[in-house]
């Protein structure tokens, strides 16, 4: 699916990899909706980029719906969705220790978003025979988000969800990619492109790396590619590779003092 003339709606696009997956595919001749659950923000971003913006909750079904009939009024019928909103809170104890409002969050925001976008695009897509759906997941989708147990739980949910897309609507036409970026320095880390280094990626390089792949019709983006490898390697031996996982947390706690997501990019 080619960016340029198609009518591309992005959620969770006010900061982070949406707002530059949205500049990204403006530069490519994409008409865009910016869409953010805080939309000053997403205004910010649409302004810049000549798109329009949408303030959208994506855990409530109806918002979502009236995001796509309004993308749909403005920019023609939706070509490419990309369901990007996502959250991570961190365990604050033990790794059941988040709380039950916590862990529906993570389910409403990570998994919910994306079955109402497809439930609502798919009918259309599916009879015109043209389509694409971006899921954005994350590497603790394959692999384990270490302090983080509601959001590794609920991003493999997500990737399970794109692969059931993918294998049930290949043959109606409509294209699938899940994104499973790791490390990047985005608002959800308490980063930004300065800190960017080694593995830790910017914004931008996911957002050409989604951009890529979506051009290229790959199911599995990959902005770090060495999380093919250490998939493989969990595949191969579960056991000797949650080893190395404990080893890792373990070297989290000498190195830290605790297990706090945003430092983990240093180690890995």
């Amino acid at each position: 699916m080619k960016f340029d003339g198609s009518s591309v709606v992005i959620t969770g696009a006010g900061s982070g990899i949406g707002a530059a997956l949205a500049r990204k595919a403006a530069k490519m001749g994409a008409k865009v909706c910016v869409s953010d659950l805080d939309g000053d923000k997403a205004q910010v971003v649409a302004d810049e980029i000549g798109g329009m913006a949408v303030q959208c909750d994506v855990r409530e079904e109806a918002q979502i719906q009236a995001l796509i009939v309004q993308a749909t009024k403005v920019l023609g019928s939706v070509n490419i969705f990309v369901s990007n909103a996502g959250l991570g809170r961190g365990d604050p104890d033990h790794a059941a220790s988040q709380s039950n409002e916590d862990w529906a969050l993570n389910w409403q925001v990570h998994v919910m978003s994306h079955v109402y976008a497809a439930r609502a695009l798919l009918p259309v897509m599916i009879e015109r025979k043209s389509g694409y759906l971006v899921n954005v997941a994350s590497a603790a989708g394959l692999l384990n988000q270490i302090g983080d147990a509601a959001y590794s739980a609920t991003k493999h949910a997500a990737v399970s969800f794109a692969e059931s897309l993918a294998i049930t609507h290949s043959a109606d036409g409509v294209g699938v990619s899940v994104v499973c970026p790791q490390y990047v320095a985005t608002p959800l880390l308490g980063l930004s492109d300065a800190d960017a280094q080694n593995n830790l990626l910017t914004a931008d390089d996911v957002a050409n790396a989604i951009a890529d792949g979506v051009e290229a019709g790959r199911f599995l983006i990959l902005s770090h590619p060495q999380v093919q490898d250490y998939a493989i390697h969990r595949a191969k031996d579960h056991d000797r590779w949650l080893s190395g996982m404990q080893m890792l947390r373990a070297k989290a706690v000498e190195t830290f003092g605790g297990v706090d997501v945003g430092d983990f990019y240093k180690l890995v």
